[in-house]
């Protein structure tokens, strides 16, 4: 056994989980951390899917009530019906925008100095957002209408750029939409559910090649990794967010795009890769 491989997937798995739900990019954060830990060959391809699913699960077990009505309730309760169509109608913008632009935007813009640039650009948008004067429309999920879900989903599309965060894309473009800070906080945690699962089998299918049974538990360890921490990063949220904006989320992205870029320029790290 590889010690130094098996640290390297605890620390993708838990960079994953402690970012996938915070507004400042998970794939960012994995790019930059694949790429010093020199683990972003193919291989780490795959093993991002796994440490993406287990933070995935991490919501659907948080959930697990919510989304247990939602099945259950498919037919026979008014609600659930309208959270699933919600949920459907948020997430085809980006998946079809995906699948139309995903591989040109992967071989141009999945490189650490265009994801410092978007990292900078979100947090300026973040704090234009949390300054503006605003009185929420919509103060739960499930108030929303179709026309809300559209709009979060639209916003969703705009993390298909590596750097500008799924998360902070939801729920910034939620709050800008009307949603109050936990209505659009809840909603991305579950939008995450169907848009992880999606873009996970699309790309586990590409790469199905590459999968191999000697490396079940290198993937567990990071599996293990992003779910504990993606599980108590959803609940610390759900509680900072009560007393808190996220403005402070905002300058950690423009100090770690400055740092990239600085290191990039100064040829300190190269990013070239």
């Amino acid at each position: 056994m590889d010690l130094a491989l098996y640290l390297k997937a605890l620390v993708l798995g838990l960079v994953e989980g402690l970012t996938e739900f915070l507004p400042v990019s998970s794939t960012g954060h994995l790019i930059i951390a694949g790429q010093l830990l020199g683990f972003h060959d193919e291989k780490g391809k795959v093993f991002e899917i796994v440490i993406q699913t287990g933070a995935m699960l991490a919501v659907v077990w948080e959930y697990r009530r919510r989304f247990a009505r939602m099945i259950t309730g498919a037919f026979s309760d008014a609600l659930a019906r309208k959270f699933a169509l919600n949920l459907l109608i948020a997430f085809l913008p980006a998946a079809l925008l995906g699948l139309a632009f995903g591989g040109a935007i992967k071989r141009h813009l999945f490189h650490a100095v265009p994801v410092a640039l978007a990292f900078i650009a979100g947090a300026l948008i973040i704090l234009w957002v949390e300054r503006r004067a605003r009185v929420p429309a919509v103060e739960s999920v499930d108030d929303m209408t179709w026309k809300d879900a559209l709009k979060v989903g639209l916003a969703q599309s705009v993390a298909l750029i590596p750097g500008a965060s799924r998360s902070g894309a939801t729920i910034i473009g939620g709050m800008l939409f009307g949603l109050s800070r936990r209505a659009a906080t809840e909603f991305s945690f579950f939008l995450a559910v169907p848009t992880l699962v999606a873009a996970g089998l699309y790309d586990l299918y590409r790469h199905r090649a590459l999968l191999d049974g000697g490396d079940i538990g290198l993937f567990s360890a990071g599996f293990v990794a992003a779910f504990a921490s993606a599980f108590l990063c959803v609940r610390w949220l759900l509680r900072y967010i009560a007393t808190h904006d996220f403005t402070p989320f905002a300058w950690y992205r423009i100090a770690f795009g400055v740092v990239v870029l600085a290191t990039a320029y100064a040829g300190v790290v190269n990013w070239s890769a």
